[in-house]
This record gives C-alpha cells, sequence and structure tokens, in this order.
C-alpha cells in the first residue's frame, strides 16, 4: 500500500486539541488570517491547507460545503492548526532547531523511488488527489522533520532506572506468565451441511487433496486460503472441535464433527485431519533480565511522551495573547484536531 500523504508533523500525533489563545494587541495584515507573536499567517497559507483538508474530509465522505457543520469544522481545525505550527516554528528557532531544503528533498525522493515506483507522475497524482501542490507537500515535509528533531531534543533528558524496570515488572507480571497449554497442527474443512460433509470424508479417502477441498469448500475464512491449515489450542477451540482434534492419532481423518449446536457456536460440520502430535508447554515466566530491554523502551517512550506533552503544553501558555486573528477567523477555544481530517504523518 502507498503511504498516504499528507505528512502532518509530529506534534499533532500527540496533542488532543490546539488552544485559540487569542486577545493580542497586534495589527492583522489585510492579507492575513492571524498574527502569532508578530509573524503572520498569510491568506495564501490557509487556502492551501484548508484545501487540501477538504479533500480528505471529501474523499471520508464528509459534506464539506460551505455553510455545513462540517465546513466550519474543518475550517477552524486549519486556523488552529496553523497557529501552532507558527509557535513551534518560532520556539524551534530559539533553540536552535532547524531544517534544511536538501533533507526535506531526499525525504521526497525516497518517497518517490519507495512508495511510486519511482514514478515522479504517480507521486503528483497522489498530491493532487488530496489537494496538495508540491510545495505544500515540501512544507509539510519540512515541519515534521522539523518536529522530529525538536521532539528529540526536548525528549532527551528522558532516562530509566532498574528500580522503575523492576516496579514495572512486578505490577505487570500477569503479561510475562504463559500458562501450561496443549497445541496441535492440523487441518479442517468447515461446512454448513452433513451431506457435504459426508461427500468430502468420502473424496478425501480415496486420496482427493486436502488442502484443494479447503480452499474450494471451507466456510472458515482464517484457515480456507490455507489449504485448511490451522493450529488448535485445547481448551479454546468449541467443545467438539477440541475433543475430536485432540483424540486424533497423527494422519488420522476424522469423520464429520457435528458443531452445529449453540454451545459449539453454530459452526457447521468439521472435517479435520492430525498432522502431527500434541506439543505440551509447561507454565512458564519470562524473567526480569529477558523482559528488561522492552520494559526499558516502554517505560523510556512513556517518560519522552510525557515530556513532550508537557513541552506543548507550555508553549500553549507562553503564547497566550500573542495570538491575534483576522475578524471571522477565529475558532472555538479548543479545536480538536481527529486523525480523520489530519492524520499523523506516515513514511511507509
Amino acid at each position: 500500500m502507498k503511504t498516504r500523504l499528507l505528512f502532518v508533523p509530529l506534534l499533532l500525533a500527540l496533542v488532543a486539541s490546539l488552544a485559540a489563545c487569542g486577545g493580542g494587541g497586534q495589527n492583522v495584515p489585510a492579507d492575513a488570517i492571524a498574527v502569532v507573536n508578530g509573524t503572520p499567517i498569510t491568506a495564501a497559507q490557509f487556502n492551501n491547507f484548508f484545501a487540501q483538508a477538504k479533500a480528505v474530509a471529501t474523499s471520508q465522505g464528509n459534506n464539506v460545503t460551505p455553510g455545513t457543520s462540517e465546513y466550519t469544522l474543518v475550517r477552524n481545525q486549519v486556523v488552529a492548526y496553523l497557529v501552532q505550527v507558527a509557535e513551534v516554528e518560532q520556539q524551534a528557532a530559539k533553540e536552535g532547531v532547524s531544517e534544511s531544503p536538501s533533507a526535506v528533498n531526499a525525504f521526497i525522493a525516497n518517497l518517490v523511488k519507495t512508495q511510486y515506483q519511482g514514478s515522479e507522475s504517480k507521486f503528483t497524482a497522489a498530491l493532487k488527489k488530496q489537494g496538495l501542490t508540491l510545495d505544500t507537500a515540501k512544507q509539510e515535509v519540512s515541519l515534521n522533520l522539523l518536529a522530529q528533531k525538536l521532539r528529540t531534543k526536548v525528549t532527551s533528558t528522558a532516562k530509566v532506572t532498574e528500580a522503575q524496570e523492576k516496579a514495572y515488572y512486578q505490577t505487570n507480571i500477569a503479561t510475562y506468565s504463559t500458562a501450561a497449554q496443549s497445541t496441535r497442527s492440523v487441518e479442517h474443512i468447515l461446512v454448513k451441511s452433513k451431506s457435504l460433509a459426508d461427500s468430502l470424508e468420502q473424496q478425501l479417502k480415496n486420496g482427493t487433496s486436502f488442502a484443494k477441498l479447503a480452499k474450494k469448500y471451507s466456510k472458515d475464512p482464517g484457515s480456507a486460503a490455507q489449504g485448511g491449515l490451522y493450529t488448535a489450542t485445547k481448551g479454546r477451540e468449541v467443545p467438539a472441535y477440541d475433543d475430536a482434534a485432540f483424540a486424533l492419532k497423527t494422519g488420522a481423518l476424522s469423520a464429520p464433527v457435528d458443531a452445529t449446536s449453540t454451545t459449539n457456536g453454530g459452526y457447521g460440520w468439521f472435517l479435520i485431519k492430525a498432522l502431527g502430535p500434541v506439543k505440551s508447554t509447561p507454565a512458564h515466566t519470562t524473567s526480569f533480565d529477558q523482559a528488561k530491554p522492552t520494559i526499558e523502551q516502554t517505560l523510556l517512550q512513556q517518560q519522552q511522551t510525557q515530556l513532550w506533552q508537557q513541552w506543548l503544553t507550555d508553549l500553549t501558555n507562553q503564547y497566550k495573547g500573542k495570538v491575534t486573528y483576522q475578524a471571522g477567523y477565529a475558532p472555538p477555544t479548543t479545536t480538536a484536531i481527529p486523525s480523520t481530517v489530519l492524520p499523523p504523518a506516515t513514511t511507509g
């Protein structure tokens, strides 16, 4: 599947809402929709992003014609988004974080190569479908890369101690414990009628390929395409299936198994062939030393997320009273940006 454009900055995937902090005393130029701490957000910027957001919303079946509530919602989301982008860009400059045009070009070149078979025309068509121009796409890639760099810097102080790791391990010990279980490799065919099950049983006894019949007749979507291959786990199957699958000798074929009752899920009739012996795995618990690398990564990511979210909250507070809107453009106090309108960036 091709990468889905657009390239929304990482910050949007981590913030639930954006505060529309107005009240600044700045004059807003006629060709701008807002001024953020002295920096105008031009009407051209807004129009580009608004066209893109409308294209995405429309592709998802939403009605974004003027006068609809969806139109107003998307419009407010774009305004709020551009305000926070301006805030982040200003703060990034203060912290010495920047992104180069060469990095942006390299990102796009790699995207064209890996996701569009190196075809510039296919890439351009994908941009057009989502209301993007190449310049707008480059701007969004730049914002995404900038946000990633900024997040890396902001979260660089995250640190996890072994005491925290052990506490997490003990709290979640059930996650690392596996109960004893018995499994068996089988192949099966599920059909709805006894007469068909009887017919298939006879064909199998006459040497017809199990896989061939499973692909043609089985109503089990999870195994039919694989020729009926399945790993049964004792105690997790419906009773009739469980009893038959684990009683068979290796290589043996069952008679049609009646699983039509409510107790058996009302599935129908199974034909089961045991491909191997029952394998028993004793109960065991993953040790702390084995789990430690994963726990460390989990706790580190949690701390990084907390640091980043706190930084964004502090950023919003810093800009209170520093945002002035053009008449008619101030969004509600809080404007949520759901992923259905502005999805987080992906690269593969």
